[in-house]
C-alpha cells in the first residue's frame, strides 16, 4: 500500500473514531454534599451524554431502593437538561438510584462501564445515591468477648516463631531489591508476598508499607512499580506459593472456590477462612517490623475491597500501625441486613462473623485512617464504610465520598466531598 493510501486510511479511521458515540449517564443531586435531613427532598438529575455532551430523546429507566425498605421505579425521555427523580427517606440511611439509558430503538446505549475484565464497555448506567443522618447509623451488638477472642488468637500466633525465607529475584530498578518471601504462621497457610527494599537502605531509616489484596485467587507476580523510598510488602491473601506455573494457580482457584462464602465454615469463628487470613495479616506486620531497615515508627496497613478489610484488621490488631489508606473495605457491617440496610456482596450473616467485622475493629484503631466510600458501591455499601468511619474513636480520620461511582466504575467528573470530624469539605468535581 502506498504512503498516500495509508494516509487516507488513517484519516478515515480517525474520522470514524471521532464520530463514534460514547454514551454515558451523569447523575447529580441538588446538593453536591448529598447529605439530607429526614423527610427532605432529594432531587437527582440524570443526563445522557454522548462524548461528554448532553443529548435529548433517549429513554432513562430508574429504580430507587434504600435502607428504608422502599422501592420505586420510573422512566422518562430526557432532554438536554436531563430527567429529574425526586425522593426522600425519614430514617438514617442511604437511598440508591440505579438508572439505565435506551436509544430510540429500545436497545441499551453502550459505553464505558469499567469493571475487572478485559471488556470495559457495556450497557451504560448511573449508580449513585444520597443519605440521611449517616452519623446515627447503628450496628448489631458487638460480641461481649471480642477482645478476649483476639487476645487468644494473638497468643496462638505467638506460639509459632517468626521465621521467614527470603529469595531475591531480578529487579528492573537497580535502586530497589525484590524478594520472594514466605513466613511461618499459625493456621493452615503461611504468609507469602513480594518485599521491596531500597538497595542502599540503612538500618532504621525507612517507613514500612503493607499492601493487602482484593478478593480472588490470581497469580501473584513481582510488583511493577517500585518504591525506592520505603519498605513495601505486597501480601496476597492466601499464602500461595510464588513463582509457580499456571497449572498451580488453576488448581488453587479450584481449591479456594467461594472461599469466605462457605456457610458451614462461617458458623465457627476459628474455622471460617477469615480467621487464617487475619492471622496472616498480623504475622505480615510483625515481619516488616522485624526488618532492620524499618524506622520503628512509620507503619502503613493499606488496601482496597478485601485488601481494605485486611488493612483495617491490621490497624486494629497491631498498635504499631501509624496510618491506613483504605478504599471501599469489604465485609463491613455484616449484621446490617438484619436492621434493614441494603446488602452488599458478602457471605450470609452469621454471628460468628461479627468477630471479623471492621465496624467493631474500628473502635480499636488508634492510627490515622483515610477511607473512600462510593454512593453507588453495592459490593461494599456506603453505609458500611460510613459506620467504620463513625466508629474510629479519634479525630485523625477522614473519608472521601464520591457520587456515581461503584466498586469498579468511576463516573467522569464525579462530585465528591471529604468529611472529617471538624468539617465537610466540598471538593467538587474530580477532574
Amino acid at each position: 500500500m502506498s504512503r498516500k493510501a495509508l494516509c487516507l486510511l488513517s484519516c478515515l479511521l480517525l474520522a470514524l473514531t471521532a464520530g463514534a458515540a460514547e454514551y454515558s449517564i451523569r447523575g447529580t443531586t441538588d446538593k453536591d454534599v448529598a447529605i439530607y435531613k429526614p423527610g427532605e427532598k432529594m432531587v437527582f438529575t440524570l443526563r445522557v451524554l454522548d462524548n461528554g455532551s448532553p443529548v435529548a430523546g433517549k429513554t432513562v429507566k430508574w429504580t430507587r431502593t434504600g435502607d428504608d425498605g422502599k422501592t420505586e421505579k420510573g422512566e422518562g425521555v430526557v432532554d438536554e437538561k436531563g430527567l429529574t427523580v425526586t425522593t426522600s427517606t425519614d430514617k438514617p440511611g442511604f437511598v440508591r438510584i440505579l438508572a439505565h439509558a435506551f436509544g430510540e430503538d429500545g436497545k441499551n446505549l453502550q459505553g464505558f462501564v469499567g469493571g475487572w475484565g478485559d471488556n470495559k464497555n457495556g450497557n451504560i448506567f448511573f449508580d449513585g445515591g444520597a443519605c440521611v443522618d449517616p452519623e446515627k447509623l447503628i450496628t448489631v451488638e458487638e460480641p461481649k468477648d471480642f477482645d478476649e477472642f483476639w487476645k487468644a488468637t494473638k497468643a496462638k500466633l505467638a506460639e509459632v516463631p517468626l521465621k521467614a525465607e527470603q529469595k531475591e529475584v531480578p529487579s528492573k530498578n537497580p535502586k530497589v531489591k525484590i524478594y520472594e518471601v514466605k513466613i511461618d504462621c499459625a493456621g493452615p497457610r503461611p504468609v507469602t508476598g513480594y518485599l521491596t527494599v531500597p538497595a542502599d537502605a540503612k538500618e532504621k531509616s525507612l517507613l514500612g508499607i503493607l499492601q493487602f489484596h482484593g478478593y480472588g485467587v490470581r497469580k501473584h507476580t513481582p510488583p511493577g512499580g517500585l518504591n525506592d523510598k520505603a519498605i513495601v510488602f505486597d501480601v496476597n491473601a492466601h499464602g500461595m506459593e510464588l513463582g509457580k506455573d499456571d497449572e498451580y494457580f488453576k488448581q488453587l482457584q479450584k481449591d479456594l472456590q467461594n472461599y469466605c462464602f462457605k456457610k458451614d465454615e462461617n458458623t465457627d469463628r476459628e474455622k471460617t477462612y477469615y480467621y487464617g487470613m487475619a492471622m496472616r495479616v498480623m504475622r505480615a506486620l510483625e515481619y516488616v517490623k522485624s526488618l532492620p531497615e524499618w524506622n520503628g515508627k512509620d507503619l502503613q496497613s493499606n488496601g482496597g475491597s478485601q485488601g481494605g478489610l485486611q488493612g483495617l484488621w491490621g490497624a486494629a490488631l497491631d498498635k504499631d500501625v501509624s496510618s491506613s489508606s483504605i478504599w471501599s473495605p469489604w465485609c463491613c457491617d455484616f449484621g446490617g441486613i438484619t436492621l434493614g440496610r441494603l446488602r452488599g456482596w458478602r457471605p450470609d450473616y452469621n454471628e460468628a462473623l461479627n468477630y471479623f467485622d471492621p465496624v467493631f475493629h474500628a473502635k480499636r484503631i488508634n492510627s490515622k485512617v483515610h477511607l473512600i466510600a462510593n454512593y453507588g458501591d453495592y459490593t461494599c455499601p456506603p453505609s458500611s464504610v460510613w459506620i467504620v468511619y463513625n466508629n474510629i474513636p479519634h479525630e485523625n480520620k477522614s473519608m472521601e465520598v464520591k457520587q456515581g461511582c461503584t466498586h469498579g466504575y468511576e463516573m467522569k467528573k464525579c462530585m465528591r466531598y471529604v468529611i472529617t470530624p471538624k468539617e465537610i469539605k466540598d471538593v467538587g468535581e474530580k477532574k
